[in-house]
């Protein structure tokens, strides 16, 4: 489907709410607040969703207090994070490119995005450790405003971050085993050649036990008052002709390397459930020449038969490219 219109008709809007129905929660900002239409109390999102042949509704509301529900088949639910995972879900961005560009956060952010919907158990745990996480870098400021040495809730905390990082750990280590390899292979199609890019998951636990890290940090976390190891540090290192990536690489092999990433995201989660997930689309039309472009709607809606919603301020645009797909399509025009 084409959603066409002059910038900010509400384009962008359209797929958040498609992400909020698959996510519970916004792609671009991090308070659902700002969602809200100004004068307004709050929101409500509807879709109708059809999954392994079955229609299912979505809905999302944000009362005037602040609480968020979600109600899937007029059924409340009770944990948002149960959600995540039953309507998979790819989106590229324009700002996306700072995964490639950004800090360490980014990269682990997609990793997360992944495996929170292909593993239940993984976002409960990565919930719980970030929660203590922070009680943790609270309780540190604590010990350092207070002059106090009694480390016994400082231990329980390790303990539980121990817990909760280790099951991380260890689903993130095994899954890009099988997810790198893929980004560099849809990496060197998107190019058209093949290039000397690698792409290495960097962990601290990779040379040590979670409660050694924290062992061999803690003098180090009671001076700088936050905690300086763990899974939180992770990152994706990405090097070209064994240099960083985004010291060298071109703006072509930057968004080539976006889009192999994206299109690795695709597959595994197509190969994970089963069916292929919804492709959002943003404004991706600049990001692209038309022959990559021509290749990513071919993977995703011929070879896949996947569902694509796309937005571009040209509708001859998109007209043009699924014309020549030959596949049927819808175009809505907003004003």
């Amino acid at each position: 489907m084409g959603i066409c219109g002059s910038n900010g008709v509400g384009k962008t809007n359209l797929l958040d709410a498609v992400h909020y129905c698959c996510f519970t929660k916004s792609y671009f900002t991090r308070s659902d607040s700002q969602n809200v239409l100004h004068g307004a109390a709050g929101f409500r999102i509807e879709g109708n969703f059809t999954l392994k042949n079955e229609p299912l509704k979505v809905v999302c509301i944000l009362r005037e207090t602040g609480r968020k529900e979600f109600i899937v088949q007029n059924d409340p639910v009770e944990k948002l994070a149960t959600h995540i995972g039953l309507l998979p879900c790819v989106i590229i961005a324009p700002d996306d490119v700072q995964i490639i560009t950004g800090g360490s956060e980014e990269r682990r952010r997609l990793l997360d995005v992944m495996l929170c919907q292909l593993d239940s158990p993984y976002i409960h745990h990565l919930m719980d450790y970030n929660r203590v996480l922070q009680q943790r870098n609270g309780f540190l400021k604590s010990l350092a405003e207070k002059n106090s040495a009694d480390y016994k809730l400082l231990d329980v905390y390790d303990e539980q971050l121990t817990h909760y990082g280790d099951y991380v750990y260890r689903k993130r280590n095994h899954f890009v085993n099988e997810f790198l390899p893929l980004v560099n292979r849809f990496y060197n199609q998107i190019a058209g050649v093949t290039e000397p890019v690698t792409l290495h998951y960097d962990s601290q636990l990779h040379d040590n036990s979670f409660h050694q890290l924290l062992s061999r940090f803690r003098q180090k976390d009671l001076q700088l008052q936050r905690t300086s190891g763990g899974i939180h540090r992770d990152d994706i290192s990405i090097q070209l002709n064994s240099v960083p990536f985004k010291a060298l690489a071109s703006q072509g092999q930057r968004k080539s390397l976006l889009f192999a990433m994206k299109l690795a995201e695709f597959e595994t989660l197509k190969q994970s459930k089963g069916f292929p997930p919804l492709l959002l689309l943003d404004d991706v039309f600049e990001k692209l020449d038309a022959d990559r472009m021509h290749n990513l709607l071919d993977h995703v809606c011929i070879k896949n038969a996947g569902q694509v919603l796309l937005t571009d301020t040209h509708g001859d645009r998109i007209k043009w490219h699924f014309d020549n797909l030959g596949m049927k399509y819808q175009l809505l025009y907003l004003k």
